[in-house]
């Protein structure tokens, strides 16, 4: 009989252990857990702080008296193992103050990530600053929230878990402010279409400071101090700086460590080390479109690297082929998805890189409760390999970063998006989805229609001298206007042609990108020489929103 030891549950852990059960029956099968929960929604974690998610138990996947009936495994809570012997294969473990050994023919590793804690001055002596990513810190989270009912609360990061906080602390009717180091919030967004998610959070009463850290606590962390010099009370502050490998029991048995600590494997998850194997947040894999060893840590890649390695040791063909990096957060109204490279990371890798942004409609215009959709590509303007995809909208924006997905790990260009078939229906989509809509637009920018700009190029190209055209209806001027523009009306361009100068060069707007989009055509092929703003108003007003005016 084999016997199969998985040092850590949750997502990998059970994922390979149910597997494994599947398809070996005859199999031991150990499950060894440090912490109480084997099987828990960590995503959930932050809903429950608002009471949006009401119960702690829903919280609990499984326990492991169902999974014993169920799978047959032999679920161990409270069971860290502190060493691996891969000579003598077996693992020492260390459960109620005991300390035994347990044998095994195969191991697997996933021990996950864990918070990344900043050396702070004065975090050891804080008393009200939590970190989130199990279930007994959120225990703690919730003992001060009902014990000493904080009014402010301070999150430092702004990352996925960050904003997840953020937004239910507020929800619980708590003052929130959220500090982050880099630039812009969420990083993992590029700046513009990340500032749409700030402005929300920013709407809602969230007070964002960005390009700063905690440098100390002080007064048992009621006093928090930026780098510099700011000074804000606090009578609960979340840690969510990003997260790292849990590598120490890895490192001490000799197992070889890569990047910022991953565990290094093959794509068969083989360690360097003979019978053990590693998943989860805590493994490198390969960044599927540089082909770079990168941490991802998301359940999603994780549940589906516990199937995979549970295959491979039952002797299936499987390849771990990497990841592309898919995510999404909810921040109040707005949703903010991702998918592969962002602009700044395709651009830092030295690839070819062109830039496409689109407004759309989550369903038909005309159908009642349409909102709109953002959405930005990356892509290779000779090949149309597409590197990545970013989405913002209130409704729809999970959807058509999960087709862009999908469009990647299928290896379609831009030239497939056109053809892309979806269901239409109106209160579903609209027939041109915005998903086909992008493709179109790329086209026009390989095929030479249209020549575009983006949003951070306009100030510059004004100071050499091409002038900005806004082709929006007179009435929308009201909702903001570009500082230095001349108007006039899409409808009336053809007619007022005379009014513009030939020997000048334009760029030309409207509110999306559409209709400055015709315009271009219009005035192109009237010789004169135009470029588009990418994206148009709506998303210059975004993200530079000190530089709109009104009237």
């Amino acid at each position: 009989m084999t016997k199969i030891i998985i040092v850590g549950g949750v997502a990998g852990g059970m994922s390979a252990a149910t597997r494994l059960r599947r398809l070996m029956e005859d199999a031991e099968i150990v499950v060894l857990e440090k912490g109480p929960f084997v099987s828990f929604a960590n995503c959930g974690l932050p809903y429950y702080v608002s009471g949006e998610i009401e119960a702690r138990e829903s919280l609990l996947v499984q326990t492991p008296e169902a999974l014993r009936a169920r799978f047959n495994l032999d679920v161990r809570p409270h069971h860290e193992v502190i060493a691996i012997n891969p000579v003598d294969k077996t693992v020492t473990i260390k459960h109620s103050g005991q300390i035994t050994t347990e044998s095994y023919d195969k191991l697997i590793l996933s021990p996950g990530a864990k918070p990344f804690i900043p050396p702070i001055i004065g975090l050891a002596e804080a008393t009200n600053v939590y970190s989130l990513r199990n279930v007994p810190d959120l225990d703690k989270i919730m003992t001060n929230i009902d014990q000493e009912n904080p009014k402010k609360a301070i999150v430092v990061g702004a990352g996925f878990i960050g904003l997840e906080m953020a937004e239910n602390l507020k929800k619980r009717g708590l003052e929130v402010a959220l500090i982050e180091k880099a630039p812009h919030v969420l990083p993992p967004l590029d700046e513009e279409m990340a500032a749409f998610v700030k402005n929300e959070l920013v709407s809602k009463g969230v007070e964002v400071i960005t390009s700063q850290s905690a440098a100390e606590f002080r007064n048992q962390g009621k006093l928090v101090i930026l780098e510099d010099g700011t000074e804000l009370q606090s009578d609960l502050t979340i840690l969510s700086v990003g997260v790292q490998p849990e590598n120490t029991l890895a490192k001490d048995a000799g197992i070889k460590l890569g990047l910022r600590g991953g565990i290094l494997v093959d794509n068969n998850y083989q360690t360097n080390l003979s019978d053990i194997y590693a998943v989860g947040d805590a493994i490198l894999v390969k960044q599927q479109i540089t082909g770079e060893d990168a941490l991802i840590s998301l359940a999603s890649p994780a549940n589906r690297q516990g199937r995979q390695v549970a295959d491979v040791i039952a002797g299936l063909n499987r390849k771990n082929k990497g990841s592309i990096g898919t995510a999404i957060v909810r921040v109040f109204g707005l949703s903010a998805a991702s998918t592969g490279l962002s602009e700044r990371v395709a651009r830092l890798a030295g690839l070819d890189v062109a830039v496409v942004h689109i407004s759309g409609k989550d369903h038909a215009g005309y159908y009642p409760g349409a909102t709109e959709i953002v959405l930005k590509l990356m892509y290779n303007p000779k090949t149309g390999e597409i590197y990545g995809a970013q989405g913002i909208g209130e409704k729809g924006v999970d959807k058509r970063i999960d087709i862009l997905a999908t469009v990647i790990k299928g290896g379609l260009t831009v030239f497939d998006l056109p053809e892309l078939e979806f269901s239409y229906a109106p209160p579903f989509g609209a027939a041109k989805d915005p998903v086909n809509m992008i493709g179109y637009v790329a086209l026009n920018q390989i095929e030479g229609l249209s020549n575009t700009i983006q949003w951070h190029e306009l100030t510059d190209e004004l100071a050499k001298g091409k002038i900005l055209l806004d082709v929006r209806e007179e009435s929308e001027l009201a909702n903001g206007r570009f500082k230095e523009a001349i108007n006039i009306p899409l409808n009336d361009l053809r007619c007022r042609v005379s009014e513009l100068d030939p020997t000048k060069e334009y760029i030309i707007s409207c509110h999306s990108g559409l209709r400055s989009y015709v315009g271009e055509r219009i005035l192109k092929q009237a010789g004169f020489k135009v470029e588009n703003l990418d994206g148009a108003f709506s998303l210059y007003k975004a993200v530079r929103l000190e530089d709109v005016d009104y009237v």
